[in-house]
């Protein structure tokens, strides 16, 4: 009856890696398109039933983990980033993915550095399989640092599969790096995965499991929009300003003017539940004064917000 087990399965992902994957597919690939976030977690639930032979509703994620080195909120404010932060976090939140960041640092005034992220990703992911029980840990990773990690999984009779890419990219600098996946790594795991392999291969290329990875370009473009909206409001011809909510909390929200976000409560609405309103959602409102000083009034919703998009855009919208 072990093949009607659920398979549960935890999933981890190296963030720095991952970020470099999705610029490549953003940047330099001819999909022209970022990882989704959600799509990639639907086809480790498909692969995983592939490989164990059971139903794909026996697969299912239960637990995932995204570890990255972070800048400060006041070099992130210096760097105009901070507000890009707090929308790869919505992403990740969105899609229940549980983040651990670290601070970056740099030493004597030099560039900014991970330090500790790799050891803090292993020692999370062996105390939660502890406590968990995963049955498959999905590493989204290239690093043979994680070696240590895997040998100790497989004693715990958990499986371990690496999803990786290998591929050319320009860094910051403009300079070309190929990232490769660590041979040892691969040797060692239960299930290697060459994601850009089956991304290129021509058998697969119009495969909707293989399309549902990539954002699609209507949706990146909708994106964008909603994005360049958000940063600043339009204003109307009868006096209204149009923008978008954020930070809706018990009773009152936050619409995107800045430099300073304008308050509303749930009382200035105007044919609307405050309930029903999600953060994105694009309103329409008049200034008003209030003993905090400038707010938004008859605030009207006009149209539902884009969800959150799920593909590790981070701070590289444009």
């Amino acid at each position: 009856m072990d093949d009607v087990k659920l398979r549960r399965i935890g999933v981890f992902y190296d963030g720095n890696y991952f970020l470099k994957v999705s610029n490549y597919y953003n940047y330099e690939h001819p999909r022209k398109a970022r990882i989704s976030i959600e799509g990639l977690h639907n086809f480790v639930r498909h692969q995983i039933a592939k490989e164990e032979s059971i139903d794909t509703r026996l697969c299912q994620v239960v637990d995932a983990h995204y570890f990255r080195g972070r800048l400060s909120a006041y070099d992130a404010k210096e760097l105009n980033k901070l507000y890009n932060d707090r929308i790869f976090d919505d992403i990740l939140m969105n899609e229940g993915v549980i983040t651990h960041y670290l601070p970056l640092r740099s030493r004597n005034g030099g560039k900014r550095e991970e330090k500790g992220i790799d050891v803090w990703l292993a020692l999370e992911a062996y105390e939660l399989t502890l406590y968990k029980k995963f049955d498959v840990l999905v590493l989204i990773a290239c690093d043979g640092d994680y070696v240590p990690l895997i040998r100790k999984l497989n004693t715990l009779g958990t499986r371990v599969m690496v999803l990786n890419w290998d591929f050319k990219y320009i860094d910051e600098r403009g300079e070309t790096r190929e990232t490769r996946t660590s041979q040892e790594l691969l040797e060692e795991v239960t299930y290697p995965i060459a994601m850009h392999e089956i991304i290129d291969s021509r058998v697969m290329k119009n495969d909707p499991m293989v399309n549902s990875l990539f954002v699609s370009q209507d949706t990146m473009a909708t994106y964008r929009n909603s994005f360049n909206l958000m940063r600043q409001p339009v204003a109307t011809e009868n006096g209204y300003y149009t923008s978008a909510v954020i930070n809706l909390k018990n009773g009152y929200g936050f619409i995107v003017a800045p430099p300073n976000n304008l308050y509303f409560s749930h009382q200035d609405l105007i044919e609307a539940d405050f309930n029903d309103l999600r953060d994105g959602d694009i309103v329409e409102y008049t200034l008003g004064k209030n003993e905090r000083g400038d707010c938004a009034k008859n605030v009207r919703k006009i149209s539902s917000g884009v969800p959150v998009p799920t593909n590790g855009m981070s701070n590289l919208m444009s």
